[in-house]
């Protein structure tokens, strides 16, 4: 099933190795700034979307020479260019939609990227959200496995909008039982599995999952 990859226009240096996460089954979609960075390394894009206001006009200028499909939105607009292009990737009905370049640089942009995460609920299409230190992905209730990952062995889950109720860690380094998480805690943060893999549930709330590694290794 098709996977769609979104390159927003985020620090250039917060990117993961995106030719290693190419394959035959990723259509790329470029954001802004974010096009510029799939055109210098050479990944096709199934579509160019924003304002473009983060590039110079020779830059522009050369991008829409190189892709005729490039959509122009204007500066004045009621959603931002990676909302543009999630809603775009929505409507394809993928089997996963992937986020890079939407962290660093303006917070509010960074929180903003953040609860599009949220659109997973209404379309029932998983989404994610990477950069070169940090993997992020919302939990509903239920229970959940978590398996090992060398890349991101810190892993540390912060309540979403609201309380999470029931919180059970089983695997970790520090266990929880049927706790009650309030909404702004940081109890949960910098855990670590002790097995191969984890097990997460809770009853009420949205949990969000950060996986991560320190920017240094």
């Amino acid at each position: 099933m098709e996977k769609i990859y979104i390159v927003a226009g985020g620090p250039e240096r917060l990117l993961p190795d995106l030719q290693e996460a190419n394959n035959e089954e990723i259509t790329w979609v470029g954001v802004d700034r974010g096009v510029i960075y799939l055109a210098e390394r050479h990944l096709p894009m199934a579509e160019a979307i924003g304002d473009f206001d983060s590039i110079t006009a020779m830059e522009r200028e050369e991008l829409q020479s190189r892709h005729r499909g490039l959509k122009i939105f204007p500066s004045d607009k009621d959603k931002t260019d990676t909302e543009l292009a999630v809603d775009w990737a929505i409507s394809r009905k993928p089997g996963l939609i992937r986020i890079y370049g939407a962290t660093g640089g303006r917070l509010d942009h960074f929180f903003a990227n953040i609860y599009l995460l949220m659109k997973q609920f209404e379309s029932s299409i998983p989404m994610e959200l990477e950069d070169s230190c940090n993997f992020i992905k919302l939990l509903p209730p239920g229970q959940h496995v978590i398996k090992e990952d060398d890349t991101y062995p810190y892993i540390s889950f912060v309540p979403v909008a609201s309380n999470v109720e029931g919180l059970t860690l089983e695997g970790f380094k520090y266990p929880l039982e049927n706790r009650h998480i309030p909404f702004g805690s940081t109890l949960c943060i910098s855990n670590e599995l002790i097995h191969h893999t984890g097990t997460v549930s809770f009853a009420g709330g949205i949990l969000m999952m950060i996986r991560s590694r320190d920017e240094t290794k």
